[in-house]
């Protein structure tokens, strides 16, 4: 079958679930990415023969996502911070807004001239490899309760040639925290949705990122923010600081927590001037 129309049978298939213009990018991506045919293909060679391997791997992918599988999902990687990340159902598929965070946190580093780093809740690894890439000589600690999501990262890791201290620990149970050794900086974008706002995310969301690191209890929304202040009371070095990305709803309660736990701290706003990021410094 040639090339015009298997792809103008994709993208109407795909335009039944997506709007055109979103339908129009994950149809041009698919065949870019699975198919090796970019937008100039179709107009170049529209009647280019697809061989039987090629069309299976298209088939199968609009199979996927008509079942709303995230595309990143269904071409088994994304990018951040410019970089290339693995990425399947595992982890979190890393947002825009998280590259805001890194950005504070390499900046806040290379003025003061900070030497460890802490990442809680790495699943992918994209904070910590992003930091790494950018700032060689920092020592980079990153935890994640699951091994699976540790699996993705360590991968992650290899292939950008960045060395992580990875560490398997439910950051929930404090018994763990003596063994930690102190940090200069905490970052960290854990679960913050509470779950009765499951219903309201769109359902690529809701059906196929990890639970585990989206949701929090409906009546305990800032669980990990109050450990994460908890575990920065013993464990980050003077004149530190913790890098948080929120729920837009709960980014002054958080800013809250914290001053209230002896911290300094701000809300910063992400570019779609959404309360976004909290920063929390330590002066003894």
């Amino acid at each position: 079958m040639q090339l015009r129309p298997i792809y103008n049978n994709f993208l109407k298939e795909l335009k039944l679930i997506y709007d055109p213009n979103e339908a129009e990018a994950i149809t041009h991506l698919i065949f870019e990415e699975l198919a090796c045919f970019s937008k100039a293909s179709l107009i170049t060679e529209p009647n280019k023969e697809v061989n039987p391997q090629k069309n299976f791997l298209l088939e199968n992918a609009l199979h996927l996502l008509k079942q709303n599988k995230p595309v990143q999902y269904v071409i088994g990687h994304t990018w951040f911070y410019q970089l290339k990340f693995k990425v399947n159902e595992a982890v979190l598929i890393p947002r825009p807004e998280t590259e805001e965070l890194v950005s504070e946190v390499i900046s806040f580093i290379n003025i003061h001239h900070k030497k460890n780093c802490l990442d809680i809740g790495t699943g992918s690894g994209c904070i910590p490899i992003s930091i790494k890439k950018n700032i060689p000589a920092l020592n980079i600690s990153a935890m994640d309760v699951s091994l699976d999501a540790l699996k993705v990262a360590k991968e992650n890791a290899a292939f950008h040639h960045t060395q992580i201290n990875f560490l398997h620990h439910d950051f929930l149970n404090e018994s763990k925290w003596p063994a930690l050794e102190n940090f200069d900086v905490i970052v960290s974008n854990p679960p913050y949705i509470p779950i009765v706002e499951k219903t309201m995310l769109a359902s690529n969301v809701a059906d196929n990122e990890p639970a585990l690191a989206l949701f929090v209890p409906t009546d305990d929304p800032l669980l990990f923010y109050r450990k994460i202040a908890a575990f920065a009371k013993t464990n980050l070095n003077n004149g530190g600081a913790i890098f948080m990305e929120t729920h837009v709803d709960y980014a002054q309660d958080v800013a809250q927590l914290f001053t209230e736990n002896g911290f300094k701290a701000t809300v910063k706003k992400d570019f779609f001037e959404n309360d976004r990021i909290v920063i929390a410094n330590l002066f003894r």
